[in-house]
């Protein structure tokens, strides 16, 4: 391998991760998500009521929202305010759909979850970040709605967490920073429930292609890294594996 990692990182090794519940006391639930020098705000609040085509369904919802603050970034970050970019469209329905696939809505009843992720600074691998550090707050408000007996049981399906990956000169690594998710000649996003079954792959050659079998290693890592995540996520949340 030609590439050197900082901190002499290992390929198959993630940054290190941290999940700090209750950063904020406002939220339902919050957790501060740090993914080396990434660190992402999440939170979740809970509001009576379902989007219009589900009124009456007996069936509630999800729904997520993401944004990178101005100062997040080494240059000021535009702040969004009427309208919102395409990446962070993209972003936010990915972190929906994600976390949609570890709940049952109708145990939910007609409820809506909305998970917010604000990234306070960017390193790479913000949306992969707010993907786990959002499910991380979703467990945390079950917990917190079930305490104040609001519900009855979790609707909650499995854990739920995402990383990335990337191809440079050759070689998987797992979980980019900045240098490297720059200079990756391909750039995998993959999302895994706890059973590290398949919910959505991302996955873009930036220059040229790659094969069959350097995706198969690529899917491979992100395998190890999501299990490191979800043991982390369960950790934390103090919920049995």
């Amino acid at each position: 391998m030609t590439w050197q990692r900082s901190n002499n990182r290992q390929a198959d090794a993630l940054r290190p991760h941290n999940f700090q519940l209750d950063f904020t006391s406002n939220p339902l639930a919050s957790v501060l998500t740090t993914s080396g020098n990434t660190i992402v705000l999440c939170t979740a609040t809970v509001d009576e009521g379902v989007p219009r085509f589900l009124k009456d369904s007996g069936q509630g919802w999800l729904t997520a929202e993401y944004r990178m603050l101005p100062g997040a970034t080494s240059t000021r970050h535009r702040r969004e305010l009427t309208k919102l970019s395409g990446r962070t469209q993209e972003i936010q329905r990915l972190i929906g759909r994600s976390l949609r696939a570890g709940i049952d809505l109708k145990l939910l009843g007609e409820r809506t979850i909305t998970i917010d992720a604000d990234v306070l600074q960017a390193d790479a691998g913000t949306r992969t970040a707010s993907i786990t550090g959002g499910y991380v707050a979703l467990a945390h408000a079950v917990q917190k709605l079930i305490e104040k007996g609001e519900l009855k049981q979790s609707p909650l399906i499995d854990a739920i967490a995402a990383i990335s990956i990337g191809l440079l000169e050759g070689e998987a690594l797992l979980d980019l920073d900045y240098p490297e998710d720059l200079a990756a000649d391909v750039d995998f996003n993959v999302v895994m429930n706890g059973k590290l079954e398949l919910i959505e792959i991302q996955g873009t050659a930036e220059a040229g292609s790659f094969s069959r079998q350097q995706m198969n290693q690529m899917l491979d890592l992100a395998e190890k890294g999501i299990s490191e995540l979800v043991t982390a996520q369960t950790q934390v949340l103090d919920l049995k594996p």
